[in-house]
């Protein structure tokens, strides 16, 4: 199985765990897209269809890893801007 770049997994974990946290101390009404969004991402990262066993895997996977690759990474790709062409 392909396993995720450690630093995009460790802030995946971060971010549910904050939202989480968030939702369950303000927010009676149940988790938000956002969060929902995080669980689903986990779940396919990591091969699962529980975000807890999810979140496990995630946390057995990362203390595996060297701390150096844990590192925060962007989740956003970087897009590559097409050039326009100049006016003849």
């Amino acid at each position: 199985m392909l396993r995720p770049n450690p630093a995009v997994l460790r802030r995946l974990v971060d971010e549910y765990e904050a939202m989480s946290a968030a939702v369950e101390a303000s927010e009676p009404a149940g988790p938000s897209a956002r969060t929902r969004d995080l669980a689903y991402t986990l779940c396919v990262s990591t091969g699962t269809r529980d975000v807890e066993r999810a979140l496990e895997r995630a946390r057995q996977w990362l203390a595996t890893v060297p701390a150096a690759a844990r590192g925060t990474a962007p989740l956003t790709t970087t897009k590559h801007r097409v050039p326009t062409p100049e006016p003849a």
